[in-house]
């Protein structure tokens, strides 16, 4: 196998690595529900550091990759995945389940910080076709997973969860003996002679001011699985300080348009990995007559159509361009999420909006990376880390724990309304988070009720899940609109083209 294709190859089967974790993550959220008596919003939080704590590995990596190198890297994300399989597997609670999640996070935001830009920068003249390829991977690895992971559930009995998560060990010894010995391309930013300054220009003090907002609220989210918070001062501390240190040393507002894409990145991030990490949870109560695990096929399902339409990218994107194609697949996915919402419970018509779905979230992540390789190539690693960091940091500390926190809400009021004292019995002390205050439903003294009322409790519970869908539907729809602004945009300055660094405006333009 030629070095670059064995090297390309190598970082496809890290992000299947990763996409092992998640969707096993996925898979056993409501066993370990059960088995640790979690709320909605602590199953939320579980979901959140499997992607906030990657976005901070990744604008970290992305900071000092050309320094460290690619290799040790790549190094580092192999041993932190060992060691997150071996906190998982061992956990006994909440809190080991979390702490486990958080490394592997980190552990996936090394593989990312790595292996966009070196699929970037090994071909340069078909970023957004590559990108895609590479990131078939992803679908790639939840199918593989998924079916891997519903083998063996219930297999070994109480202990079938731990074996499931083992699974992702297969993936991450692979991409680790293949990394060894490689030589990894010097990035086109640093090839090209533009300097560390230049890079961090492009990402400019109002990417700063994203990114640090996002990273209070994550270390707000750490610290209150150990029963603290960051007060608000500290949240304005943390955002405001290094933004002012980086616009008095930078001096740039940074690229207008990437801006932009930083902010619909945070739409995007929920619509895409928000939705696939609840989706096994909240389908399952809808399709339960048809197995344990027919909720879970639906996320296999979606990723199938992923894995296999990424390898088309290239074609299509050429023929509406790269921000055409988001606009399609924005409007797509929200008819898609929002017929989902209102399929009941037949399964035909339940995957026949899955599909519709699957189409819309296809190319979302790997088409914006594309495009922000393309457009502010000076960039380098970090505009492309920062893209996916924000992505990764928004849905962890805000969509995966909202999504959560909304069942828990809308549960609490629609049990409430139904059955009062059925609520009486069940409901916890009150919560409050995001601003939605509830009662989170004890899934033990669920379990003690008789037969009937427990029936009654489910019956909320799924149509809860299914609204939860329509809410999400919002999101790609306000992501359409945004990309169609983008197109008016690039129209009214002659067209979408790729901008190469030979040709690249100064730093501050759109």
């Amino acid at each position: 196998m030629p070095k670059q294709t064995r090297l390309f190859t190598a970082c496809i089967i890290a992000l299947v690595a990763m996409a092992f974790g998640f969707v096993i993550r996925a898979f056993v959220l409501n066993d370990w529900g059960i088995l640790f008596n979690l709320s909605e919003t602590q199953k939320g939080s579980i979901q959140g550091a499997g992607l906030y704590p990657q976005a901070l590995s990744i604008v970290f990596f992305s900071l000092v990759i050309d320094r460290i190198g690619y290799g040790r890297t790549i190094a580092f994300a192999f041993v932190a995945h060992l060691v997150s399989a071996y906190l998982t597997i061992t956990a006994t609670d909440f809190k080991g389940l979390y702490l486990g999640t958080f490394i592997f996070a980190l552990a996936g935001g090394a593989v990312e910080a790595a292996v966009n830009p070196i699929v970037a920068t090994l071909y340069p003249q078909s970023k957004t076709r590559h990108l895609n390829m590479l990131h078939a991977g992803w679908p790639g690895g939840l199918v593989i997973g998924g079916i891997m992971a519903i083998a063996l559930a219930g297999s070994t009995g109480g202990n079938s969860w731990r074996w499931q998560v083992a699974l992702y060990l297969i993936p991450t010894c692979i991409y680790g003996v293949m990394m060894l010995g490689m030589k990894f391309p010097v990035q086109e930013r640093v090839a090209a002679g533009i300097s560390y300054r230049e890079m961090l220009m492009e990402f400019g003090w109002a990417g700063c001011f994203i990114l640090s907002l996002f990273a209070a609220y994550a270390i707000d989210e750490i610290l209150r699985v150990f029963d603290m918070h960051l007060p608000g001062l500290g949240i304005v501390l943390v955002t405001l300080v290094p933004t002012i240190i980086f616009a008095l040393r930078i001096r740039s507002f940074g690229r207008p348009i990437f801006v932009i894409l930083l902010l619909v990145m945070v739409l995007l991030a929920t619509t895409e990995l928000g939705t696939d990490s609840w989706i096994a949870a909240l389908m399952t109560p809808v399709l339960k007559e048809f197995g344990a695990n027919a909720g879970n096929w639906v996320l296999i399902y979606t990723s199938s159509i992923m894995f296999v339409l990424r390898f088309c990218a290239g074609p299509i994107a050429h023929r509406l361009s790269p921000l055409g194609l988001l606009a399609v697949c924005a409007a797509v996915a929200s008819t898609g999420l929002f017929w989902l919402a209102h399929a009941g419970a037949a399964p035909f018509m339940i995957f026949l909006a899955a599909t519709c779905y699957g189409f819309g979230k296809t190319f979302f992540w790997p088409t914006t990376l594309g495009v922000v390789s393309e457009q502010f190539p000076k960039g380098g690693a970090l505009t492309l880390s920062a893209i996916a960091g924000v992505g990764m940091i928004s849905v962890g500390v805000l969509g995966n724990p909202l999504l959560g926190t909304m069942q828990d809400h809308f549960l609490d009021k629609s049990l409430a309304a139904q059955d009062a004292a059925l609520h009486a019995q069940v409901a916890d002390p009150a919560q409050s988070k995001f601003g939605l205050t509830y009662q989170p439903l004890d899934k033990t003294k669920i379990a003690a009720l008789p037969p009937a009322q427990q029936a009654e409790v489910e019956t909320i519970r799924t149509a809860n899940n299914q609204a939860t869908l329509a809410r999400v539907a919002l999101l790609p729809a306000l992501m359409f609109l945004c990309y169609v602004g983008l197109i008016l945009h690039f129209r009214a300055r002659g067209g979408y083209a790729q901008v190469h660094l030979a040709e690249a405006g100064p730093a501050g333009m759109a």
